[in-house]
């Protein structure tokens, strides 16, 4: 998140365009909740709702990384304020895995939460 804010509010970029993309962060996570929680009973398999949830989330994922690009392509924003959100997607993303991927584990004592 500190390289999205420094992307809007620094002197020289002044616009907070690029803060539009926390509304993918809040976005993405939710088709995969929604999925695991009505696929509670399958374990292991696939199944059209779960291969659905990953389909959105990848949706929302892109168009994360490509709105920054487009709007610096249009001139928007400078291409120093595109790098910067683009640096936060990627911190961002690997957080939310990194979270799914602890929290997920059956055989670890974390999730007893």
């Amino acid at each position: 998140m500190t390289f999205v804010i420094l992307a809007c509010g620094l002197p020289q970029y002044k616009l907070w365009w690029p803060f539009f993309v926390v509304i993918f962060y809040i976005l993405s996570p939710i088709p995969t909740m929604i999925a695991k929680r009505h696929n509670n009973g399958v374990d292991g398999s696939s199944s059209p709702c779960m291969e659905t949830a990953v389909f959105l989330t990848m949706v929302i994922l892109v168009s994360s990384f490509a709105l920054p690009i487009v709007l610096a392509r249009a001139d928007v924003i400078l291409w120093g304020a595109c790098y910067l959100t683009l640096a936060g997607n990627v911190m961002v993303y690997l957080t939310i895995l990194g979270f799914f991927t602890i929290f997920d584990m059956d055989d670890s004592d974390y999730a007893m939460w």
